[in-house]
């Protein structure tokens, strides 16, 4: 192994439009490879340190489909159980039909949601977190944003289309932390510390914000204004924090590049972390990387950055590297976030590599397959 070449591609992307990064690398649990490059502020000069912490944006999905799939492990549902049975207001759920005259109707959904919906995002759900149900919520509990308050409000909002017909990137994985909260009998954010943040030793990472001391940490959030070529400081919050006690599954987690990795590398080594702990059964995690779209959903889930990709439980998945234009492993999997974070596990190597700056508009078809490339040449130089 030799990582010049990503080192030399991450001082590239800072050279470009990136104001700071970092890098991971595990095989096994060795690490490999570890490298910052630019700043964390760079209104203040300050350059990357190694221990800022990051808004994970959609990168929390992975985790949040995690703590799922541990409920899943103790046989607590099944992945094709009605939505309705655990969640009783998504019963009755109606869906948007568009007519060839541009007429809108909307009628009650011939499908139930089923829970596998959730993980998949074919439940028919849109990303709009500012809808009058979303608002009415945010209104009568004072800003706090109960998390199975916010879940039934997004029942109340019609579907795109018919449920487990298309996928749609969308707030699936908000109503699945709902629904871990009914199942687990907690809060998201306390069944993930109790089952998998302190059993990993994750204590710089949580859902929502953390302590303020440790606010200080945060590395800037900027955000690239294409008009302007260049990277603006923004006021560093995230739009899906909705109140304090809202855990959003889809973009609720902060973390550090080394706290994230604790869990990349359990996922990566068949579910059991560096300190022995088992995460998942490699077979669940087998399931969680299988692709679950068929041809029709497969047609959606056209993202350029993610052609030769299938999509599991609520992770990409490699099944065409050809496709892809890659040196990578069928079965290769993870996700991206929002402002740069970024996952690639290859449980075939035993490889973990987590990657993160803090910028939206953050450029990720651009950087994230050649990160991907540069990463697999480096494996076999």
């Amino acid at each position: 192994m030799n990582f010049e070449y990503l080192r030399a591609f991450q001082d590239r992307l800072t050279s470009w439009r990136i104001p700071g990064n970092d890098c991971m690398v595990k095989v096994g649990h060795e690490t490999v490879y570890r490298y910052q490059s630019g700043y964390s502020n760079m209104e203040e000069g300050k350059k990357m340190q190694g221990d800022e912490l990051y808004y994970l944006w959609s990168c929390s999905k992975p985790i949040t489909c995690t703590l799922a799939l541990m409920l899943y492990e103790q046989g607590l549902y099944l992945l094709n159980d009605p939505l309705y049975e655990y969640i009783p207001e998504f019963r009755d759920v109606m869906v948007t039909h568009k007519a060839e005259d541009g007429t809108v109707t909307t009628e009650k959904a011939k499908n139930p949601i089923r829970v596998r919906d959730l993980f998949t995002m074919s439940a028919g759900f849109n990303y709009n977190m500012n809808t009058p149900e979303i608002q009415a919520v945010k209104e009568q509990t004072g800003g706090h944003c109960p998390t199975r308050e916010i879940a039934r409000a997004i029942a109340r909002v019609p579907l795109q289309f018919e449920p487990g017909t298309h996928w749609s990137y969308s707030l699936c994985h908000d109503v699945l932390s709902a629904f871990i909260e009914t199942v687990a009998g907690m809060r998201t954010r306390d069944w993930a510390k109790k089952v998998l943040f302190d059993p990993l030793g994750m204590d710089d990472t949580c859902y929502n914000l953390p302590a303020p001391e440790k606010m200080a940490r945060m590395a800037v959030q900027y955000n690239f204004r294409d008009d302007l070529d260049k990277a603006l400081p923004t006021n560093n919050t995230c739009g899906h924090m909705l109140g304090d006690e809202y855990d959003s599954g889809g973009a609720g987690i902060v973390s550090t590049i080394e706290d994230y990795m604790k869990f990349a590398t359990a996922m990566a080594n068949g579910g059991v972390a560096e300190n022995g702990h088992r995460v998942l059964a490699s077979s669940t995690i087998d399931m969680m990387r299988t692709n679950c779209l068929n041809e029709t959903q497969l047609q959606d889930f056209n993202w350029n950055q993610l052609c030769g990709y299938g999509y599991g439980l609520g992770v990409r998945t490699m099944i065409d590297p050809i496709g892809a234009g890659t040196g990578g492993s069928v079965g290769e999997f993870g996700w991206g976030g929002a402002a740069g974070a970024y996952l690639i596990l290859d449980p075939s190597r035993k490889l973990a590599l987590v990657y993160a700056h803090h910028m939206l508009n953050n450029q990720e078809p651009w950087f994230s397959p050649r990160l991907r490339n540069v990463l697999y040449a480096c494996m076999d130089r």
